[in-house]
């Protein structure tokens, strides 16, 4: 929840020309829904793509304040899902979010999946528990689908400049990619993108990305500053672009 759309269209044209011209990578924008027309316009004929931070299940009907996949489908490719804001914040559970992928999968659209563990389950020894949970939870009944992105996104490290290490978040997205395998197979498993998010930087992306297992970053706070997240994406594209 940051920036006016005064201030959206300032940053992405900051930072555009730039982003436009780093290839070898997929680049997503996903401003607040206010933005999101504005932003569209702008992104026209470029290599960046659009996405949502949210959506509701419903289509339409008596949600005020809610925006449906429906309304979305227009205007962008991407939508966020149960990012942890989202799943502690405003307490939404495992089948809210099934309830989300299915609709946002109805109307071709491609969900980011957000699964992780709080402090105090990361603490315990659980993290692999949780995340198995809510991937499975997730995705029940959900047939394979090569649109799909998971983001593995611990919650203790969301905003709080504690990132997890590179290994840590190796690891555990391993672990994520093998209970994909179980679910669908492991060859679908294997060619689906899954991304760490966590207070990455500028600084800490090249630990996240030279990690065989790590596909990209969904990237919070770092984003709001154009030459931060330049310089994420192009590190980026300089480990993994091909």
């Amino acid at each position: 929840m940051n920036t006016t759309h005064v201030e959206a269209e300032s940053l992405v044209t900051d930072m555009l020309g730039r982003l436009d011209e780093i290839s070898g990578v997929e680049k997503v924008l996903c401003p607040p829904f206010v933005s999101l027309v504005v932003i569209k316009t702008l992104l026209k004929g470029s290599s960046v793509k659009l996405g949502a931070q949210n959506m509701y299940f419903e289509t339409k009907g008596a949600y005020t304040g809610e925006t449906s996949p429906l309304m979305l489908a227009e205007l962008c490719e991407f939508v966020i899902l149960g990012h942890s804001e989202r799943r502690w914040h405003f307490g939404e559970t495992d089948e809210v979010i099934h309830r989300k992928i299915e609709a946002a999968l109805n109307y071709r659209l491609k969900p980011i999946l957000c699964v992780g563990e709080r402090v105090e389950e990361n603490e315990a020894g659980r993290a692999e528990e949780v995340v198995h949970r809510q991937l499975q939870a997730a995705l029940k009944d959900i047939r394979p689908t090569a649109g799909l992105v998971i983001a593995y996104e611990p919650v203790w490290a969301i905003g709080t400049g504690k990132a997890a290490g590179g290994e840590q978040a190796a690891a555990t997205i391993k672990f994520i990619r093998n209970s994909l395998g179980e679910l669908w197979t492991k060859d679908m498993a294997q060619d689906l993108r899954i991304l760490y998010g966590g207070s990455v930087t500028g600084n800490n992306i090249a630990e996240f990305i030279s990690e065989s297992e790590i596909d990209g970053a969904l990237v919070g706070g770092a984003s709001l500053k154009a030459e931060e997240f330049l310089s994420i994406v192009s590190q980026t594209a300089a480990i993994k672009g091909s």
